[in-house]
């Protein structure tokens, strides 16, 4: 009898565990996703290092004006042939693209998003800031160390090209400092680590070097000039707006 009393006991035990160890894992990467989209709006100018595997470097620059978690826009302003190409991430998932030789802005598709973000390593999805939360299911896989957590994040739409995210966190502050993209195939395809520093109240990504595991490429963006609550308008967040070179 007091070993069928354990049994339930344990079984009862278990079901209890999981939701909380779920919920657990959700509060993190909201935390996470909180943290990234604490300013009101933030503005920076961006510096992309693009190396390939045999260590050819090229460098461009881009401007980036944010507003809360849903409103991104990128525009490219060197070298003079990539000037004007601009993105814009808008709410429900919504990312628009512009380029100049085009001279209107096409609206990229769910199997778009997965391509390379203008030659870079970097995916259309990866650079929208749409929030992880909302893309992914997380489960807490433990505590790598005494300073960071691990996720395994699953995405919630079939369309994404990858199976898993391995992602390494920060304990006291949430912030990312790793993670480790897999394909259908659960083999590793990327690798991103993160350099986060703290201005004013706010953490930021100051670089982030996502690296193409087999092409042996990567792509560093490094942030500067950067400031936090400008009160941007809402009209810079629009089509005609994204249409603008200048």
């Amino acid at each position: 009898m007091k070993i069928n009393q354990f049994l339930i006991f344990l079984f009862f035990s278990t079901l209890i565990y999981e939701p909380i160890q779920a919920q657990s894992a959700e509060a993190l990467l909201q935390n996470m996703d909180f943290l990234i989209a604490a300013p009101k709006d933030k503005e920076a100018n961006v510096l992309m290092i693009i190396k390939d595997k045999n260590g050819t470097v090229k460098e461009r620059e881009a401007t980036l004006k944010q507003k809360g978690k849903y409103k991104k826009l990128y525009r490219y302003t060197k070298p003079e042939k990539q000037a004007g190409i601009a993105t814009l991430s808008l709410p429900d998932n919504v990312i628009w693209l512009y380029m100049p030789a085009f001279g209107k802005a096409i609206r990229i598709s769910l199997l778009s998003k997965s391509q390379a973000f203008n030659g870079t390593d970097f995916s259309q999805e990866d650079m929208s800031g749409i929030p992880y939360s909302e893309r992914y299911y997380p489960v807490l896989v433990g505590e790598k160390n005494e300073l960071n957590y691990q996720l395994a994040l699953s995405p919630k739409s079939k369309k994404s090209k990858y199976s898993k995210i391995m992602l390494t966190m920060d304990k006291t502050n949430y912030y990312p400092i790793k993670m480790e993209y897999y394909d259908k195939g659960a083999k590793l395809i990327k690798i991103a680590n993160f350099n986060y520093q703290k201005q004013g109240p706010y953490w930021f990504a100051k670089e982030v070097e996502m690296t193409t595991v087999l092409k042996k490429h990567a792509t560093t963006i490094v942030l500067s000039d950067v400031k936090f609550d400008q009160g941007l308008s809402d009209a810079i967040f629009t089509i005609e707006n994204l249409k603008q070179e200048n």
